[in-house]
């Protein structure tokens, strides 16, 4: 059996080791020419967890992951206005907590995979064939790559979502805001921040910054758009609507690297109505985004791809198995999306009484009695035992 995986994403990557450590001949495309450098720094915890345990991936994880002392929500000249010790988000977590540069995951996951699938930089897949038992990927210099199963594991923008479910503006539902992420150097910045996750305690729009082990600082901003349309000059945006920031921030925005270093897309979730027809599924972003206000998109993407690869080597046929883990994993996925939505105010406030609620609920935090309350509902669910959802009956 031969499966194509589109997307050498988290979710994809392992999907792939997965399914090759099955016995499958797999073979992943790529359309970037190389692994990506560019993201955010994730906390990785929930379903995900169990996942890398089983697939065995989960010390490579902690090896490159990074255990941060507090988060800090700062004013414009970096003062702590609250914020919590992290060991209160683990304590909630029962330790299964890391946090991990985006690339860093991807590499784990692509060394696990390596062995077992051949993996492809510089493939663009432009339309997908369906046919009765199988499918082919059609790649942008005309060439079909025949498959018993297609996966589009290819993002938010899947193209193979577009070839077989429709245009994107059918499954997208936009949250009203454009984000970033990018690393710069600045050895003052990184002394001030220290083994702490900050983030300007701020309205409509914030920026965050982590120290990496390199010396270098990553930075995440945030922000509310007008529309789901991206602006021509990306880095000019993030200068003019971050500028007001304070702190380090216009250090940070005068450090911002071109295109080819700087991620920049929209927040966005997508709801497809199905997550398969025939021998095509859409996996992860493509087909079950709950956007970085969930928290958790790294993690379903990994436990996603685990549970889909079990529940296809328990089924009598691929079509079984893929209807037996869209039922048992988007009541999962739902439930994420829904906490994310609710969320969004949380994150990113609009208004001084919004931000103000925000801090008296960290300020809560600390007091006993309420300290595992609070913190359980800032990290949310952790979300179902995916091992037993690969055993579940569909």
């Amino acid at each position: 059996m031969r499966a194509v995986v589109c997307g050498a994403g988290i979710a994809g990557l392992s999907l792939a080791g997965c399914l090759g450590r099955q016995g499958w001949d797999v073979v992943v495309l790529e359309r970037a020419p190389r692994p990506r450098e560019q993201g955010y720094m994730m906390d990785y915890f929930g379903p995900g967890w169990d996942a890398a345990e089983a697939m065995g991936v989960l010390p490579g994880i902690l090896e490159l992951g990074y255990r941060v002392d507090r988060l800090s929500y700062v004013d414009d000249r970096g003062r702590d206005r609250a914020g919590l010790p992290f060991a209160r988000f683990a304590g909630a977590l029962d330790g299964r907590l890391v946090s991990v540069m985006r690339p860093d995951l991807e590499r784990v996951l692509r060394e696990h995979a390596r062995d077992v699938a051949e993996l492809r930089f510089g493939r663009r897949v432009v339309a997908v064939q369906e046919r009765p038992g199988g499918a082919g990927a059609v790649l942008d210099d005309g060439t079909v790559l025949e498959a018993d199963l297609l996966v589009g594991a290819d993002g938010v923008h899947s193209a193979v979502r577009g070839s077989v479910f429709g245009p994107e503006e059918r499954f997208r539902r936009w949250l009203g805001l454009h984000t970033a992420a990018y690393v710069f150097e600045d050895p003052e910045a990184y002394r001030e921040i220290g083994n702490r996750f900050c983030l300007t305690d701020s309205i409509d729009r914030a920026m965050g910054f982590y120290g990496l082990r390199d010396g270098r600082v990553a930075a995440f901003a945030v922000h509310r758009a007008t529309g789901p349309a991206l602006p021509a000059d990306p880095r000019e945006t993030l200068r003019d609507v971050h500028g007001p920031l304070g702190w380090i921030a216009p250090r940070a925005l005068a450090a911002c690297p071109g295109a080819d270093r700087l991620y920049y897309d929209q927040v966005a979730q997508i709801e497809a109505p199905r997550w398969s027809r025939g021998r095509v599924v859409l996996l992860g972003d493509s087909g079950q985004a709950v956007s970085l206000l969930g928290g958790q998109g790294a993690s379903l993407g990994v436990a996603g791809a685990w549970l889909l690869a079990e529940r296809l080597a328990r089924a009598a046929s691929v079509e079984e198995g893929l209807r037996a883990w869209e039922q048992v994993w988007r009541p999962v996925v739902a439930e994420k999306q829904r906490v994310a939505r609710s969320g969004a105010q949380w994150f990113l406030p609009s208004s001084r009484a919004r931000r103000q609620a925000r801090r008296l609920a960290l300020r809560a935090a600390g007091l006993p009695g309420l300290d595992a309350v609070v913190t359980r509902g800032l990290v949310g669910r952790a979300g179902g035992d995916v091992r037993a959802l690969a055993e579940a009956p569909a």
